[in-house]
Order: C-alpha cells, then structure tokens, then sequence
C-alpha cells in the first residue's frame, strides 16, 4: 500500500477523526509537508517520530517497526532516537525497522549524554551499532539541564570535541543539543557555543500551548535561534500527555500549534498506529494558524498554565 492508499484508507477508518477543524479529512489530505532544518539546507517533514516511545515495554516490537516504516511510506522522513532511550531498546528497534533501504529515505538523529570527549564517543558507536548504520544525520547533546553541563561539553577533551572528530571521520554530519528543564539554561548553552565560535545545527526543546505562558522557551530562546538561523526541533507538542489531561486542548490542537512556531520539525511521540496516523493527517492538512485561532487556543490554556502544573519536566 502507498502513501495515497494508506491515507484514504485511514480517513474511511474510525482511526481518523471524521473532520479536522471542520473540514471534511478525506478533502484536506494532501502531501506531506517539508521545511527546511535551519541553515543546513536538509529538507525534513513538519513532523517527526519520537524515539523513546517505539521502545517501551507496553509496544511490542514489531509494532514499533510497523509505526516506523508506516511512518516513512507516509512521507515522515524524520527519526528521533537517543543512547539513553529504554536502555537501548529504542535504537535497536529503529535499526532493525531502518533495513530494507529505508535508512536511505530519512534523516536520522540519536542523541548522547556524555560530557566529556571520551564517553561521547564511546556512546555514540554504541548508538550506530545499534541503528546498524555507519553515522547518523545529527547528533545532539541531551538534557542539558544544568548550567555547568555547557562549560563540561565545551571544555577540553569535553564532549564537543569527541563529536567534532566524529564528524572529520564521516560519523555525523550536523551537531545541536536538546533539554526541557530551563530556557535559561539553553540561552546559556548557545552564549557559550557563540564564544567559542561555534554555531550548533540545532536546538531541540519544548513548544506547547503551555510553554507560551509559563518560562517560556518560545518567547526566550526561539528569537535567538531564528536570528541565527539554527534549526528549530521543537518537542513535547502535548507536554507528554500532561496537557491533554488538561482537557481545554485537543491532540490535533497541539499539534497544529507547534507546526504553526517557526519550527523545522515538531517531534512526537507514536506508541501505536492510530497515534501516528493522527500525526499524519495533521501534517498532511496543515495549514499556519491564523492570528486569531492562536489568540483563542492561548486564552484557553492561560487560566491553567500559570504554574507549570502541566510541564512537570521543567520542575524535574
């Protein structure tokens, strides 16, 4: 089955919703969507598959393989993945989904936790052994989440080192760093790179409908990235669930509002087919929210998201 035939399929299905902000599914289906990931000049899908979730214990593992590939058949064409995730589990199921010729059809990015140049590297051939490739598209620094973890990963024999000869060495191509804990701490992390000379390829952090109102990385940290022309990965478009516990906003809500920041891609996470296929139709119907439907989503959420109470990762 093709992409066409996968999604006319699904939109007759009860998996679909039978309209998407009023509009009937089956007529706003087209293809799927690309933006460029900053300066790079990479061509991703506005939508990306989350790596930790194809690997919990509650999805089997062939099912992880069968959201993978349904994924890439649909035009998705960006994984995410980290060493750290499901102690390895999720690499490895993502490498045995990457067979067959369709790691040739995506761009792969995994992510490290070391901080100094020894550990990086070691994690990193352990993560290519893994997604059973010779290097990956990016490689990205994880949760930073303390304001020393920048000076660590930018000290000598630090982690940007291990990853700057891996990159010389064909490993990886593009390099960024990811986090959820503080915008503060990010701006912190890229002030530092910016003293170095050094520009990351891209940042990775939350943008939801509560983050805009609570130590908000889209009003702090998304200027800087924007101005320098760093790709925006933007993660946690539902705060982990969280924010559809809330009740006020709906999946496709969330979804439609982070596409709508200026983001390359919004990663989220698929632990079952009819979770990637809502992923799906929103991107293959997205359209850029309008002033006014973005003014009335904030008005919904801002009575509940004063306190964090739905991004409990920034309070970790």
């Amino acid at each position: 089955m093709n992409r066409r035939q996968f999604l006319k399929a699904a939109a007759a299905s009860s998996l679909f919703p039978g309209a998407l902000w009023g509009r009937d599914v089956s007529a706003a289906i087209v293809e799927m969507q690309y933006r460029t990931l900053g300066h790079t000049g990479e061509k991703v899908s506005i939508v990306g598959v989350g790596g930790d979730h194809i690997g919990v214990s509650s999805v089997s593992e062939g099912e992880s393989q069968r959201i993978i590939r349904t994924a890439i058949d649909n035009g998705i064409n960006f994984m995410d993945n980290s060493w750290s995730y499901n102690g390895g589990q999720s690499e490895i199921r993502m490498g045995k989904a990457l067979r067959d010729g369709y790691r040739q059809r995506i761009f792969l990015m995994t992510k490290l936790d070391g901080r100094d140049a020894k550990s990086a590297t070691m994690q990193l051939d352990e993560s290519l052994k893994r997604l059973q490739v010779d290097h990956v598209d990016l490689i990205q620094f994880h949760d930073v989440a303390r304001m020393d973890d920048s000076e660590k990963i930018f000290a000598p024999d630090g982690a940007l080192e291990g990853v700057i000869k891996a990159r010389r060495t064909g490993k990886v191509r593009y390099i960024g760093f990811t986090g959820h804990k503080s915008p503060e701490i990010h701006l912190h992390m890229l002030n530092i790179a910016f003293k170095n000379n050094f520009i990351f390829d891209t940042v990775q952090m939350p943008l939801n409908l509560m983050d805009a109102h609570y130590d908000s990385f889209a009003k702090l940290v998304l200027p800087v990235l924007v101005q320098h022309n760093i790709a925006v990965l933007g993660m946690k478009p539902m705060g982990g669930q969280a924010i559809l516990r809330s009740g006020v906003v709906n999946a496709s809500e969330c979804l439609h509002y982070a596409m709508s920041l200026p983001t390359s891609v919004v990663i989220t996470g698929c632990d079952s087919m009819a979770i990637l296929q809502q992923a799906i139709n929103v991107a293959c119907s997205f359209r850029p929210m309008t002033d006014e439907e973005r003014t009335a989503l904030l008005a919904r959420t801002a009575p509940i998201a004063g306190n964090g109470e739905f991004e409990p990762y920034k309070k970790w």
